[in-house]
């Protein structure tokens, strides 16, 4: 484990990697994409989501995490998508996927009502125990991605930091990302005080973070 003390690497012992092994061993299946509250499911049982600016590989993790290739589709146009799908996983949770934010092709319009609904579902759901921010190891926090901790800070809902594509940098670099990350979100009182470093293509982590998301209460 790092020497870091105040945001280490996430290493979950062996009962929670069986947890989360066990939790997506079961179906993970599309419930659907919601573009306003009176559309969002009952809140009855425990939830994720997971945010991330475009093209940080936010699709490719949540594919990975359940084994599905094409469970989460991921568009290469940024602000394209602007519902909030909800999938469910075994017959207890919620993952839920938010649209990538980083809109610079996007209609003011639509980033207006997609920043009210974001807003009104994170204030909003009372079984919400977890968001996930996916930040690119290659780039580290960007100040849309403090925008959104900001966001998370109000809303008074526990966020951690998911590095992925981590297999794209050498050893040094992720480091100084590491570092970098370390720094930006001891700003925030919201952080949850462990980062996942994942790999989508490798699978560097993603029993990790099943770990994570399977004993959370």
């Amino acid at each position: 484990m790092t020497m870091d003390l105040q945001f280490p690497i996430a290493e979950p012992d062996a009962a929670a990697l069986e947890k989360g092994r066990l939790l997506f061993a079961g179906e993970t299946e599309f419930l659907k994409g919601v573009v306003a509250m009176d559309g969002m499911p009952p809140d009855d049982r425990l939830e994720v989501c997971f945010a991330g600016r475009s093209n940080v590989g936010k699709s490719s993790l949540i594919n990975a995490l359940t084994g599905r290739k094409a469970l989460a589709r991921a568009s290469n146009t940024p602000g394209r998508t602007q519902e909030i799908n909800f999938f469910t996983c075994a017959d207890s949770h919620y993952l839920v996927d938010l649209p990538g934010y980083g809109f610079a092709k996007a209609p003011v319009k639509t980033v207006e009502k997609w920043q009210r609904l974001l807003k009104a579902y994170l204030s909003g759901r009372a079984t919400l125990r977890r968001a996930f921010v996916l930040i690119d190891s290659r780039h580290g926090v960007k100040e849309v991605d403090e925008e959104i901790m900001t966001l998370l800070d109000k809303s008074a809902v526990t966020f951690q930091v998911v590095l992925t594509k981590a297999d794209k940098v050498k050893e040094v670099e992720r480091q100084q990302v590491i570092e970098q990350v370390r720094e930006k979100i001891s700003k925030h009182p919201a952080a949850y005080p462990e980062l996942i470093v994942t790999s989508s293509e490798k699978g560097w982590g993603v029993d990790v973070l099943r770990a994570v998301i399977a004993t959370l209460v």
